[in-house]
């Protein structure tokens, strides 16, 4: 079962992956009320796992999807 208690907010450059060190893109919420933050590859590595103890999961690694924005010289 999952519940959202509160909307999280956005995860940063500077939120790091408790395994490794690397950008998170996973905040997990604990059922015991402690939070753990996971890379994309961790977060996928333990998914299942954290699925049993989680209250909620806050997976942003749809961001590494994304296509960034290119500008266009107008100028010839």
């Amino acid at each position: 079962m999952t519940t959202a208690l509160a909307p999280s907010s956005a995860l940063s450059a500077a939120d790091r992956c408790d395994r490794c060190g690397a950008q998170a893109y996973v905040r997990v919420t604990l059922t015991s009320g402690g939070e753990l933050l996971f890379c994309a590859h961790h977060g996928r590595e333990h998914s299942e796992k954290l699925r049993d103890i989680a209250i909620t999961i806050h997976d942003e690694t749809g961001r590494l999807e994304a296509t960034p924005t290119v500008a266009v010289d107008d100028e010839r």
